[in-house]
């Protein structure tokens, strides 16, 4: 084998599963594994044709009746930074944030698992043990960062981890690969706020997007990305800008 075969990616696809977005629909997914000696190059050609990745694979959806998943991005030099955006900038200011190595800890482990019990109990990462949040965080062969954001000294639960957010850093922008936050703290719009901290992560290194993953027409708990405008949306004609009605 040649090795320009070797570095050319395979692709494959799963059996049909159970979708865990919308009841009553099956998913499949083409998938690869990430190879070859440039892996941020690969993986950032194929974010840009619509894949994730999760540890050392890359994958989207390939369902045959259902197109409800499409694959958004922010281009963040033109996001609307809206009132209800600033407010929630606002109510954070108080955080600490920092960037630690992509390595898991009990800590994390720890909110991750109060998220999922909260948020998502009948989720697809519901059974996540400690070691398999652990390959999810420390399997990786790009350019991945872990940024966590903890609590002011003026808060009860100074010092405490109240968010963190789990990234790739591509050539033309973030891919946001997970984030979990406290959920008890519902006044201060955590999960937009690691997105909009994101955001501004991007801009400051002059990267053009933030990769939020899956829209998923028809399902509430992704129907939050839908807020972060202008942003564009991948189809079979390339990348679609959608911005606010006027």
């Amino acid at each position: 084998m040649t090795a320009e075969r070797r570095n050319f990616p395979q692709f494959f696809i799963t059996a049909p599963s159970p979708c865990p977005y919308l009841p009553g629909q099956v998913e499949r997914k083409v998938f690869t594994h990430i190879l070859g000696n440039e892996p941020r190059e690969l993986i950032s050609q194929l974010t840009q044709a619509g894949f994730r990745r999760s540890q050392n694979i890359a994958y989207r959806p390939g369902c045959e009746s259902c197109s409800a998943c499409t694959s958004v991005r922010v281009p963040v030099n033109s996001f609307e930074w809206t009132k209800s955006f600033r407010r929630v900038r606002k109510s954070n200011e108080d955080l600490v944030a920092r960037a630690v190595p992509a390595i898991a800890t009990q800590e994390h482990y720890d909110l991750f698992r109060a998220y999922i019990d909260t948020r998502h109990a009948d989720g697809g990462m519901a059974d996540m043990s400690v070691l398999d949040f652990a390959a999810m965080v420390d399997e990786t062969m790009v350019d991945t960062r872990l940024f966590e954001y903890r609590f002011g000294r003026l808060h009860p639960q100074a010092g405490q981890l109240a968010a963190a957010v789990l990234v790739d850093v591509l050539h033309d922008g973030l891919s946001l690969i997970y984030s979990f936050f406290d959920t008890s703290e519902a006044g201060r719009s955590l999960g937009s706020f690691v997105i909009l901290d994101c955001i501004k992560k991007a801009q400051r290194l002059n990267l053009s997007y933030l990769y939020l993953g899956f829209l998923v027409q028809g399902s509430r708990k992704m129907a939050y990305k839908a807020r972060f405008l202008p942003q564009e949306r991948l189809s079979s004609q390339g990348w679609q800008l959608h911005c606010r009605a006027s």
